[in-house]
């Protein structure tokens, strides 16, 4: 045999398989669905890219653009509605001021604590007061917040609030190791109760 026949002989063989296979085929289906429920599962996956993917991409985008400001509101940081304002503005710009908003969380301000003498938010000062008129407040937590309002104080005058904490935290009971004191009949009468 010569090249040239074995060559044609392997063409009639591949033709003759190819004709055999397709006598052979069944038709092809680009999906597991038919009819009706093929249409109703075109219309659900319709809604649910068109209408909740959207909805929750935006919840997701919104949550972590105001995690610097929940990050600051907790750590109790002095420009809080600052960096509020800038997580919003984030929102407006696509996330460009993102990054900076997170980095600000998470400083303390240097000049702030040299112009005014805490690098807290005023909020900490109230929880912190109620904390102490409730005798909940550890002895060197008073005396911490003792200390950050006199130094205040030394920087200028305290807003009204602030200053009347001052001047009560002597008179508020305090815990010891962790366990609240009950407050003295002389406190409860102070108090109204």
């Amino acid at each position: 045999m010569t090249a040239g026949s074995r060559r044609r002989r392997a063409h009639v063989i591949a033709a003759r398989a190819a004709g055999a296979l397709a006598c052979g085929a069944t038709s092809a289906r680009a999906s597991l669905f038919t009819g009706d429920t093929l249409d109703a599962v075109a219309n659900g996956a319709a809604w649910v890219i068109l209408v909740i993917v959207p909805i929750i991409v935006i919840a997701v985008f919104w949550i972590v653009h105001v995690l610097p400001e929940k990050i600051a509101h907790k750590n109790h940081h002095p420009q809080y509605k600052a960096i509020q304002t800038l997580c919003l503005l984030s929102l407006v710009f696509g996330g460009l001021l993102w990054p900076i908003a997170w980095i600000w969380a998470y400083t303390r301000p240097i000049a702030y604590k040299l112009a005014y003498g805490t690098d807290k938010h005023d909020e900490y000062f109230d929880e912190m007061g109620e904390k102490a008129r409730s005798g909940e407040a550890l002895a060197h937590e008073v005396d911490a917040l003792k200390h950050e309002l006199d130094v205040m104080r030394s920087r200028g005058k305290l807003p009204p609030h602030l200053e009347r904490l001052r001047e009560d935290l002597a008179s508020f009971p305090i815990a010891n190791d962790g366990a609240p004191v009950a407050p003295t009949a002389a406190e409860l009468e102070r108090r109204g109760a």
